[in-house]
């Protein structure tokens, strides 16, 4: 009987998704391989670092931008206030500080003091080809402007401070040391003592603004400082901005007696206005008597207003 004949199982074929059997590489054809001669390679492009000139010109002009941004402020302020330019909406320069930039009164003053170290170290800083780093904010300068040196002592002290700092712009703290440094070693003894007649000298101080030719009593003598009794009121300030009228004893006691009076006057909250220019004048005139006329009428508004100046002598 014939076998009838046998089947063979035909292979499906794989799936789209089954991945094909690989194949041996060693039958592939030589000419499949990648030409070391054709081969890409790709370049990563590397940003030139020169500046062009026009670049290196843009660069300096914004630095320079960045750096005097403390300045310009602070000039700005000075030229507010010096010009009065406050007084349509304000009544002291303090109150529009506060009000349109948010200053207190010690920022404010701090921005001006630093302009003017600022405009000085530009005076008084060597040019001699070395470039000297400037300072680009007030808190760098804030010591040395309260240290109220001369222009070129705060050249000096700058100078030192960015030596100390590695010849890069110096923090306040090393601007500190470095004034300190200085301060001790030409401590000089407080010339003034308690008593003496001074005259005021507002010099770069802004609490002594518009107190020029202003006389009072020595009452505190302290280190470098003196506290100064005047007929509007008492000013602790700097020795530099004293000046001594020199007096006898005599004519110092007479001025002590005279300022007791003003200062009784100015504290007479519901006085004439025509009083204050008789206060005024009188603060101003430093000199160890009055005149026959200035006599009597400083008798007169004392009677005016009840007051006896002989009970606090």
């Amino acid at each position: 009987m014939n076998k009838p004949p046998s089947r063979r199982k035909e292979a499906a074929p794989p799936a789209s998704g089954e991945p094909k059997p690989a194949t041996n590489s060693a039958k592939k054809d030589p000419s499949s391989h990648e030409n070391p001669a054709s081969a890409t390679i790709t370049v990563t492009a590397v940003e030139v670092l020169e500046l062009t000139p026009e670049e290196q010109s843009d660069r300096l002009n914004l630095e320079r931008r960045v750096e005097r941004a403390f300045l310009e402020a602070g000039q700005a302020l000075m030229e507010l206030r010096d010009k009065r330019l406050y007084r349509s909406t304000h009544r002291t320069f303090e109150e529009y500080c506060r009000d349109r930039f948010n200053y207190s009164r010690d920022a404010a003053y701090l921005k001006i003091s630093a302009t003017v170290v600022y405009e000085n170290l530009q005076k008084f800083l060597p040019t001699n080809g070395r470039q000297i780093p400037m300072p680009t904010n007030e808190r760098q300068l804030r010591f040395l402007a309260k240290a109220e040196l001369e222009p070129a002592v705060q050249a000096d002290v700058w100078q030192q401070a960015v030596e100390q700092a590695g010849n890069k712009i110096p923090s306040g703290r090393i601007v500190k040391d470095v004034v300190d440094r200085i301060r001790e070693r030409t401590k000089v003894p407080n010339p003034h003592h308690v008593g003496e007649i001074c005259v005021l000298l507002p010099k770069d101080n802004p609490d002594l603004r518009g107190k020029a030719g202003y006389w009072g009593v020595v009452s505190h003598v302290g280190e470098y400082s003196c506290t100064v009794q005047t007929w509007d009121g008492d000013y602790t300030v700097k020795i530099e901005h004293l000046k001594s009228l020199e007096l006898l004893d005599e004519d110092c006691q007479f001025m002590q007696q005279l300022c007791v009076r003003l200062q009784q006057l100015h504290q007479v909250a519901s006085r004439d206005s025509s009083v204050d220019w008789l206060l005024q004048g009188l603060g101003k005139q430093a000199k160890p008597y009055l005149s026959s006329l200035q006599s009597k009428l400083l008798a007169t508004v004392e009677r005016e207003y009840k007051i006896d100046w002989k009970q606090h002598k």
